[in-house]
């Protein structure tokens, strides 16, 4: 008998329900966890997601009745599979997709942490027999400090800075870790300003209900006088443009589990890394995959060879599964 799920080179496809999860080629039916670029792609005919990640997935992909929603929990039949949609804890409205046919059940984790942010909805477990986990961060050097530890860290350098007449930049990625930060931080502090494309994604989350702090845009007509002593969010990719030269003097911080590593740092050219992820860590990986229950676990993007490696020696079925979902948009 074949697989309820089996990995393509279009993807992680069901072939009894002819649809695909998080496909990186073009089909007919996708399944989408949630709306990052590497799992939620263009050129799909249809798309089935949670309701609180279709906005920005619609926004981002130019869609509009191509994309049909599910609330967490609520179960779709097609062609007598049985899907349904359950937190992933990762971002708001990701999810993990559970699969079930005459018994079977299989559960594709997407991506996932199992922190309760204060943002995204909290990671539940789903029991399985098959396990689907991601493993970006699948090594035990990557053990995170409590998140409240971490924010203490960002606000007394925003503090530090403000004394010193710095700017604080602080450099995430525009959806999700940037709305993190946002609601995390001290705002007591003083103005936080925030680049184009993560005010975009604001715009979308807050429309649909998701309340975030405010913050400010940083335009043209901006000036120093304005954000000096704030804090100014921004993506990776403003850093080196002549965009980020504007808030000089400035101290340039990076928010990402890659900060945990010696030299990542230094050569992204910060001057302080905090390290903090909206993936899980090696502990996280390993209590998820616990809490399935599963007997058999299928190790995707990140560290693969070496947590199915270690998922063996503790005699679990595990397979080194190969994707083209990207690790570097973590950072």
């Amino acid at each position: 008998m074949k697989d309820l799920l089996q990995f393509t080179d279009h993807g992680i496809y069901c072939p009894r329900a002819d649809v695909f999860l998080d496909p990186w080629k073009p089909v007919k039916r996708a399944l989408i966890t949630h709306g990052h670029s590497d799992h939620a792609r263009e050129g799909h005919e249809w798309y089935l997601c949670t309701d609180v990640a279709a906005p920005v997935i619609k926004h981002r992909l130019h869609l509009t009745d191509q994309v049909q929603t599910v609330t967490y929990g609520q179960s779709v039949q097609i062609n007598h599979v049985k899907f349904s949609f359950h937190p992933a804890g990762h971002i708001p409205g990701s999810a993990q997709i559970r699969v079930e046919h005459q018994g079977e059940v299989w559960v594709f984790t997407g991506d996932y942490k199992l922190d309760d942010d204060g943002l995204a909805t909290p990671f539940e477990p789903v029991t399985c027999h098959t396990f689907i986990t991601e493993s970006t961060f699948g090594l035990p050097v990557y053990q995170w400090r409590n998140q409240s530890e971490v924010f203490e860290d960002v606000n007394q350098w925003w503090r530090s800075n403000r004394s010193q007449g710095k700017t604080s930049v602080l450099a995430a990625y525009a959806l999700g870790k940037a709305q993190r930060i946002l609601v995390n931080l001290d705002h007591s502090i003083g103005p936080v300003w925030v680049h184009g494309a993560i005010d975009t994604v604001q715009r979308v989350l807050t429309a649909q209900g998701i309340r975030l702090p405010y913050t400010h845009l940083v335009t043209s007509q901006s000036t120093r006088t304005d954000w000096e002593g704030g804090l100014v969010v921004c993506p990776p990719s403003a850093l080196g443009s002549l965009w980020i030269k504007k808030f000089q003097p400035y101290s340039l911080a990076i928010a990402s589990g890659w900060m945990s590593l010696r030299g990542t740092r230094r050569r992204r050219g910060a001057d302080r890394g905090f390290v903090l992820s909206d993936h899980a860590d090696w502990r996280q990986l390993n209590q998820a995959v616990r809490a399935s229950g599963a007997s058999r676990v299928f190790v995707t993007h990140g560290y693969t060879e070496v947590f199915a490696r270690w998922l063996k020696e503790r005699g679990l079925e595990a397979h080194d599964a190969k994707t083209q979902f990207d690790i570097e948009a973590e950072v």
